[in-house]
């Protein structure tokens, strides 16, 4: 190893002592800083993320990844080294246009803006948010234009997320779902529709949080390498391959919301756990490509999670945690995970549904950073797309442009990203049963971890090292495609739903 790589590597440490500070503030916060704790944690996580901004774009920095990408040094590294100076030094020559003072006041607004966010939901108060959410824009908009210039707004946010991806190639794909979709929807919803009352009865949290550690087991998550934590929006955090953080949220009436929230996040947290740990703690590590990422996530919970197949061989399990479902027969609780019907909360709606709510979030993206609609007019704009795409209108904010959290740090450009990992599950389902045969007979037999290891070794292993189209291009061997996806869609609800 050169002095110079070395020196890299100790430099590269120091960074990441700030790092690992940034991620357990940032658990903390969502998960258990009192209310009147919130400000101290605020500033202390402004502090840790302005220094380690700082440390990342320093003059120091250029100077070594300036050095270490001379051919000389740069043929000398493995492949991981790599692509870590060549990522590195991308990042590095975007990152270093963003004044100090910009990227501080960006992190603590969005520090700031993430509690009203939680004040305005609970209170169901859009105006609480509303100059949180503007700053957040405004910021955004500020940022992309010293790290892109030049580039249209929202494609780089776009991009930010899913590289390579822009809004021509997300048009392409929603209108061929939007195509398939609404006239699959209007079917279902014409026929007969399952009673659910026997699935909205009290359970206490204690009991789906035994359940939630059940079927994070089941389906690969590693305990010994993982945490649970609990918060007002499920989500998933990794601080290394051996250290993955997973917070869930729980309603008295509703468990299959955290039972399906914990297969989701379960998805992301065995992706992190299974990262070749050579890279841990560098940017080959955890994907950042959140489409990949997210079609992790909704693979288990949705391929995976929503079929009969699933559950048979751990349903006596599940009602041993939550007793109400050993009086409900295995295909009375499949109906009821696959029942279709236009509803307010995208975490909660059915997986065909979904895909409509994700539009729905896309347009609005596009509204504010094309559209420049006001942020006043943002929740009547939001309504209005509900009634055209679901024929339901929101009777508070809660329920509507509150619910998610991702526009209170600024995540603009995140949303699609769930949709395209849909339309990548309806690729890799194909894929899998081409090489290991029926995936429904694989999960009968209670063998997921037949599925959980092709899909360590196919695409977790990888972490960042491979973009969105390099995975998809080695794992499905042909482009990205929605059709995979809708054929999926057609097969399963005609049958479910005794469709013509």
């Amino acid at each position: 190893m050169s002095r110079l790589l070395e020196e890299f590597q100790q430099y590269l440490k120091k960074i990441q002592q700030y790092e690992y500070a940034v991620n357990l503030l940032f658990w903390d916060v969502q998960t258990k800083t009192p209310k009147l704790g919130q400000p101290a944690n605020v500033d202390a996580l402004t502090y840790f993320s302005t220094e380690e901004f700082a440390l990342s774009t320093s003059e120091e920095m250029g100077r070594m990844l300036d050095a270490l990408s001379e051919p000389k040094e740069y043929e000398n590294l493995d492949d991981m080294w790599q692509f870590i100076v060549g990522r590195m030094k991308r990042d590095y020559d975007r990152n270093r246009r963003i004044p100090a003072e910009v990227y501080e006041t960006f992190v603590r607004a969005k520090a700031e803006s993430g509690n009203a966010w939680v004040d305005a939901k609970k209170a169901g108060d859009f105006s609480i948010f509303a100059p949180h959410l503007k700053k957040m824009i405004e910021m955004r908009r500020e940022i992309a234009g010293y790290t892109d210039p030049g580039k249209e707004v929202y494609d780089a946010l776009l991009n930010e997320f899913e590289e390579g991806m822009d809004s021509a190639t997300i048009d392409r794909l929603f209108e061929e779902l939007k195509q398939g979709l609404i006239p699959l929807v209007r079917q279902i919803l014409e026929k007969p529709q399952p009673d659910d009352a026997a699935f909205r009865v009290y359970t206490d949290a204690d009991s789906q949080k035994k359940a939630e550690k059940m079927l994070l087991e089941y389906i690969g998550f590693r305990m010994d390498a993982g945490a649970l934590g609990e918060t007002e929006h499920p989500f998933t955090t990794g601080f290394s391959s051996r250290d993955v953080r997973i917070a869930n949220n729980y309603h008295e009436r509703e468990p299959l919301s955290a039972i399906f929230s914990a297969i989701h996040e379960g998805g992301h947290g065995i992706f992190d756990q299974n990262v070749n740990p050579d890279y841990d703690q560098t940017v080959a590590g955890s994907c950042c490509h959140m489409g990949i990422h997210e079609s992790q996530s909704r693979f288990y919970e949705n391929i995976l999670g929503r079929s009969k197949n699933f559950w048979m061989p751990i349903y006596d399990k599940l009602g041993e945690y939550l007793p109400q479902f050993r009086e409900i027969p295995l295909d009375d609780f499949y109906r009821e995970i696959n029942h279709v019907r236009n509803s307010f909360v995208r975490i909660e709606a059915d997986e065909v549904t979904y895909c409509l709510h994700i539009i729905l979030r896309y347009e609005m993206e596009q509204a504010i950073f094309r559209g420049h609609v006001p942020v006043e007019e943002l929740p009547a704009l939001w309504n209005k797309k509900m009634e055209e795409y679901l024929q339901i209108t929101p009777e508070n904010d809660s329920e509507g442009i509150l619910q998610d959290i991702h526009w209170s740090d600024g995540s603009f450009g995140y949303f699609p990203t769930y949709l395209l990992g849909s339309i990548y599950d309806g690729m890799y389902l194909e894929a899998i049963e081409q090489e290991l045969g029926s995936v429904d007979e694989i999960l009968a037999a209670g063998e997921i971890f037949k599925i959980t290891k092709w899909l360590n070794e196919n695409i977790h292993w990888y972490g960042s090292t491979r973009t969105p189209k390099e995975v998809i291009e080695a794992v499905c061997g042909k482009e990205v495609s929605a059709e995979p996806l809708l054929r999926y869609f057609k097969k399963k609800y005609t049958e479910i739903y005794s469709l013509s």
